[in-house]
């Protein structure tokens, strides 16, 4: 997307990546676009959007994620700095909204509360059957023309507890920074 989130008049550019990171350019001079600021996120960005979403007078960036979340960058201080010896106070309207938010995070909690033990019972009914959910794999498998490597990259929208890769050939497997998995090896029967 382009929009002004540095509120220097000229629009910048948003950009949102497999790997993660949301990134704004800018334009100071006419020839390339200079990095300004980066975020990480630990799955890839669907789509993302400028403008202003949550309060008047603050821009934010907006990125939906493959799995579904959205998440919101904003101009908004999110730090006040008080007197010497000053208690922070909140204003009415900011106590509401916490009050709130905490009552639906009540509701919610016990809202999946009763939803696990409704499955906890139908599971262990004599009647139950049990499937694989269906879920769709974002996978891609690309040349690191640098280092001569392939990266694989698989994104569920559910946690992987496995993944199992099997070759004719011997393999090196690289660790790099966004890896959280532990890999373990074992040799295959030739048969």
């Amino acid at each position: 997307d382009s929009f002004d989130i540095l509120g220097d008049g000229v629009k910048e550019l948003l950009v949102g990546r497999d790997d993660g990171m949301i990134e704004i350019y800018n334009f100071e001079s006419a020839d390339d676009p200079g990095l300004r600021h980066d975020y990480a996120l630990s799955e890839s960005i669907a789509s993302i959007q400028g403008g202003c979403v949550g309060k008047d007078g603050y821009d934010e960036i907006l990125a939906a994620t493959y799995s579904g979340w959205l998440t919101g960058l904003t101009t908004e201080p999110v730090h006040r700095e008080g007197g010497s010896g000053e208690e922070l106070k909140l204003s009415q309207e900011m106590q509401n909204k916490i009050s709130s938010l905490r009552n639906e995070l009540e509701q919610l909690q016990i809202k999946v509360l009763h939803e696990r033990e409704k499955y906890q019972q139908s599971s262990q009914s004599s009647t139950a059957v049990s499937s694989v959910p269906a879920f769709s794999v974002n996978d891609k498998f690309t040349l690191n023309k640098d280092d001569a490597s392939y990266s694989l990259i698989l994104e569920v929208q559910t946690a992987i507890d496995n993944v199992l890769v099997q070759s004719d050939v011997p393999l090196d497997l690289l660790d790099v920074d966004k890896n959280s998995a532990v890999v373990s090896f074992s040799s295959c029967d030739s048969e």
